[in-house]
């Protein structure tokens, strides 16, 4: 369930306030950090964001290669 454009316009990362980036019509739904230092993924449950670091996974960008590093 998408989250509406206007919400993400307002959200920001809550580990290091960067911008985030509408990943919910993919699978897992997720907001993404745009920063290059942190990047973590953050779960989309219900239409809900859960902007919680502790639920936050790592993000590696497509292309990169390499899997995501334990927090």
């Amino acid at each position: 369930m998408p989250v509406e454009a206007s919400l993400i316009q307002i959200l920001a990362c809550p580990a290091c306030h960067a911008p985030l980036e509408d990943r919910t019509a993919s699978d897992p739904a997720e907001l993404i950090c745009t920063s290059g230092d942190c990047g973590l993924a953050y779960p989309v449950r219900d239409g809900i964001p859960v902007l919680l670091v502790d639920e936050a996974i790592p993000h590696s960008p497509k292309g990169m290669g390499g899997t995501p590093s334990p927090a």
